[in-house]
């Protein structure tokens, strides 16, 4: 996989407060601290002062104190760390059967995205946009991190990498990143 990453510059303190009266499935926060193999106990302490405690699959959890503590893991562990984050994501996810290819797991992220967050409110999302037969792009206008998104979409390529293709390229337009204040990242996905 070829993986093109915009230049790591600190990421902007998103705007917490607009997302109050959302939540988020602690099966999906379950994530950092898988994500931070190497460092659980200080994403559970991250999770803990940010009011994420206990941490149980089954409960709900404000999306502000999950924000903020993404914001720490990218200040004080870095974009490495959040990119591995978006790669457990999925790891371990269950997908229907007739979610078998590329395109449809694409086009699935955002109903699944929305099924681990509730609540009032605009929360964003991931929006495919087909191309042609191997090119699709994905607006991700969310408010994590875009480190976070990168390894969503790494993982989910690697996993429904089509049997044809030697490689699944993902490509961050330099026209429009989250990291810079903008509404919205744009990936283009080729295989």
């Amino acid at each position: 996989m070829n993986l093109k990453t915009p230049t790591t510059t600190p990421t902007p303190a998103p705007a917490f407060a607009s997302f109050q009266g959302v939540e988020v499935l602690g099966q999906s926060i379950l994530s950092i601290v898988n994500g931070m193999e190497l460092a659980q106990a200080r994403a559970l302490r991250i999770l803990a002062e940010n009011g994420i405690a206990p941490l149980e699959a089954k409960s709900w959890y404000p999306m502000p104190a999950l924000l903020k503590s993404f914001s720490l893991v990218f200040e004080k562990i870095g974009p490495s760390t959040v990119r591995t984050i978006g790669r457990k994501i999925p790891e371990n996810a269950q997908f229907p059967p007739d979610i078998d290819t590329l395109e449809k797991v694409l086009r699935a992220v955002d109903p699944t995205y929305r099924m681990n967050h509730r609540g009032k409110g605009h929360i964003g999302g991931y929006h495919f946009e087909p191309v042609d037969k191997r090119n699709a792009k994905m607006r991700c206008d969310n408010p994590y991190p875009c480190d976070l998104d990168y390894g969503l979409l790494e993982a989910i390529s690697d996993r429904f990498r089509p049997k044809d293709s030697l490689w699944v390229r993902i490509e961050h337009d330099p026209k429009s990143c989250r990291r810079r204040g903008d509404t919205a990242c744009v990936y283009t996905v080729s295989w």
